[in-house]
């Protein structure tokens, strides 16, 4: 007889194959339907940018798909398929370091503990503290007594404590240090070492986490193992997992949303050799850093542009899909908010340089890498793409613009099917790595909310406007004032009265009802999405039982 599970890899292959196609062949019909529609200059005006907002989430779309049917052709299963790990005959130096700005004291003893107890033997322990106690944030007493609990700590677990002057936040911190490492010391440094025997050898690999993130045992010797076979491996990336969510619906939310980030996406860029480092949880090799003049200090997301330097140099890189170390989320909108805003003003400020890179030499990366790079770069457009896609219907109920879609009946036709197909397998693949599809649902709907956030940040950084390295806070939550959330809560009440005037205007005119019906139906879904920004500002959930 047949091993079904033999054929299994064959029909998922199909399936992806035909959800990948279906997209073209929607984009072209639909640019078709543009192109014939007959409409007037505004009306033409407000038809192009749901085009845009359409082929912006298809094309996104494509390439998530594209990178899970090259983690099937690889692995021949979409479950998770562990990586046989390499034997390690040596064990050569390596510098386990974490950046620290004011960060809490119990957070900062979690993290250390947890680096005192990696089972790797040939690992040299440094916190590097980038407070910046020049600053009025405390009174001088506050801040000595904060200084002077750091030394305490790293003093008693046995962790070299390194401090300079403070210039470029965490990218500038770890230059300096590799400096250090270098036997370069600029002005301002200070280094108290409180490890019991400090190695005379240079450290080769460098393991970066964050404040909070707290390293399994084991967390170095697959990674060195896998560096020592490939000299030109950059760095190894690993998932990021919090361990806040069980309380905090927050934290939850956005480990949900990350972990579609983590599974097919980032094994879909690693197999292309296209992984970009994410800040934490990741080990890099200290003769590429010196390679490439250390961290990009000139963004805010040091660690995406410093990935484009390793790789247009001739670097690899890889990810390891295996929990190697777990952290803390985001706990309240505001705390998110500042996360993504972060993120999205680097992320899309570095598309410029991007684009200006592959101008002047678009062979320097294969396209496969440049492919990827675009699709994370132009990621954080979300929040334009979502305001255009949640005010175009309500355009069509109040005003017969019609820019939602020429003919309601090649909607049906063209639209729904596609949709269908694309929402299905996006949940299924997710169901072959154990998520439910109310987990999914939940980490999804986290989007909307910050949307308004998404589109400041994409226009300011269109605008050149840099920005400042911020951490995201890590003690006590707090609910956000109404007032700050009123882009959501505008829109939100917009799309609901369009959803009441279709409903009207179907019962009354009795014309026109599947354009009507589709719009009030887009109308109900972005004012459930909207309203769950009401959700995520109650972030906190009792305790069952209690």
């Amino acid at each position: 007889m047949r091993d079904k599970n033999r054929s299994r890899p064959v029909y998922a292959a199909a399936i992806l194959v035909l959800t990948m196609l279906s997209i073209f062949l929607y984009l072209g019909m639909r640019t078709l339907l543009f192109l014939s529609a007959d409409l007037g200059y505004a009306d033409k005006a407000f038809a192009f940018a749901l085009l845009f907002a359409e082929f912006f989430v298809f094309v996104h779309g494509f390439g998530y798909f594209l990178n899970i049917f090259h983690v099937l052709r690889s692995k021949k299963t979409l479950g998770t398929a562990r990586e046989p790990q390499e034997e390690l005959y040596d064990y050569p130096p390596v510098a386990v370091i974490v950046s620290s700005y004011k960060e809490p004291l119990p957070v900062v003893e979690d993290t250390l503990t947890c680096f005192y107890n990696l089972s790797y033997p040939n690992k040299h322990l440094y916190f590097l503290d980038d407070t910046r106690y020049d600053l009025p944030w405390a009174d001088l007493e506050t801040k000595q007594k904060y200084r002077d609990s750091i030394d305490a700590l790293c003093r008693e677990i046995g962790v070299n404590l390194f401090r300079r002057r403070w210039h470029g936040a965490k990218a500038g911190m770890i230059n300096d240090f590799l400096d250090f490492i270098e036997g370069r010391q600029k002005e301002g440094f200070e280094f108290n070492p409180y490890e019991e025997a400090i190695g005379k050898e240079k450290e080769k690999y460098i393991a970066v986490f964050d404040a909070d993130m707290n390293p399994f045992p084991d967390f170095l010797e697959p990674l060195v193992a896998k560096m020592e076979k490939n000299p030109r491996l950059a760095f190894i990336q690993t998932p990021q997992y919090y361990t806040n969510f069980e309380r905090n619906r927050m934290a939850r939310a956005s480990g949900l949303q990350q972990a579609v980030f983590y599974e097919y996406i980032c094994e879909g860029k690693s197999l292309k050799e296209a992984i970009f480092c994410c800040g934490t949880n990741v080990l890099f090799r200290r003769e590429a850093l010196i390679d490439v003049g250390g961290f990009d200090e000139a963004s805010v997301t040091e660690d995406f542009a410093t990935s484009f330097k390793f790789h247009i140099r001739g670097w690899h890189s890889a990810y390891v899909n295996r929990p190697s170390a777990f952290g803390m989320g985001p706990e309240d909108l505001g705390s998110y908010f500042k996360q993504q805003f972060r993120w999205a003003l680097g992320t899309i400020g570095l598309l410029r340089y991007l684009l200006g890179e592959f101008l002047r030499g678009p062979l320097r990366l294969p396209p496969g890498k440049w492919w990827e790079y675009f699709l994370s770069g132009s990621y954080y457009f979300i929040g334009w793409v979502f305001a255009v896609m949640a005010i175009c219907p309500v355009l069509y109920l109040f005003f017969d613009v019609p820019s939602y879609f020429a003919d309601p009946a090649l909607y049906l036709i063209f639209f729904s099917p596609n949709i269908i197909i694309m929402v299905s397998v996006f949940f299924w693949t997710l169901r072959e790595r154990n998520y439910r599809m109310k987990e999914i649902a939940l980490g999804l709907m986290l989007s909307p909310a910050a949307f308004p956030i998404y589109m400041k940040s994409a226009l300011l950084a269109l605008l050149g406007v840099k920005g400042k390295f911020t951490i995201t806070p890590k003690e006590g939550v707090s609910i956000l004032p109404l007032r700050y959330l009123w882009p959501q809560i505008a829109l939100s009440v917009l799309n609901f009265s369009g959803m009441v005037w279709g409903a009207n205007r179907m019962y009354y005119e009795r014309e026109n009802i599947w354009a009507l019906a589709a719009n009030s139906f887009w109308c109900l879904y972005f004012f459930i999405a909207l309203s769950f920004v009401f959700y995520f500002n109650n972030p906190e959930e009792g305790q069952s039982g209690a």
